[in-house]
């Protein structure tokens, strides 16, 4: 039951989150940055399509939904967004593919997750230093609320496996470093 409550609570967390970040950019309030959000919106297709082969219905839709959100922010940062053709740029946008491949052509699922999460990180480094430099163009809700929902997720684990904690674990801890370089300022300056 508490298993089932975490997911649910977990589930509507990230929708919202996503509403929110979606207002946010839309009221220019966000600025995303285009590589990341590409390389995220390949990574929630290639989800969708690997859990529709696999006719997991009950993921599809929430993986769906992460999709269409993770299309539509990355349409939206064509002409709201920031970055997205640096030296740094391309080579995070080079090394997350490599990964993105590697987790698709792997058979092994250790590596496949590995190679997941090695993609997501890359493409979030040019969002982390724009976030670093540039912490007033993102908003802390979409962060913040993305972070609970992965340790929602992470809470809602029934085996402790690496396989099982890997990929929850990792987004609350990056979710969380945002959070961190959203407010740092105000948090050093309160120290």
């Amino acid at each position: 039951m508490i298993h089932s409550t975490l997911l649910l609570l977990s589930n509507i967390l990230v929708i919202f989150a996503y509403a929110l970040y979606i207002i946010g950019i839309l009221q220019g309030k966000a600025k995303p940055h285009r590589t990341t959000r590409f390389v995220l919106l390949i990574i929630t297709a290639l989800a969708t399509a690997s859990l529709f082969a696999q006719h997991n219905y009950t993921a599809l839709w929430l993986a769906g939904l992460s999709a269409f959100m993770s299309l539509i922010i990355f349409l939206l940062t064509i002409r709201k967004g920031m970055g997205g053709w640096s030296r740094l740029d391309i080579i995070c946008l080079i090394i997350a593919l490599l990964g993105i491949a590697s987790w698709k052509i792997t058979n092994n699922a250790f590596i496949a997750l590995c190679s997941a999460i090695l993609a997501d990180f890359t493409g979030c480094i040019p969002s982390l230093i724009k976030t670093y430099k540039y912490p007033h163009t993102e908003v802390w809700t979409f962060f913040t609320f993305a972070t609970i929902s992965s340790a929602l997720n992470l809470a809602a684990s029934t085996s402790w496996t690496f396989q099982e904690i890997a990929y929850s674990l990792y987004l609350t801890i990056i979710g969380g470093a945002f959070t961190f370089l959203i407010f740092r300022k105000n948090i050093l300056r309160n120290k």
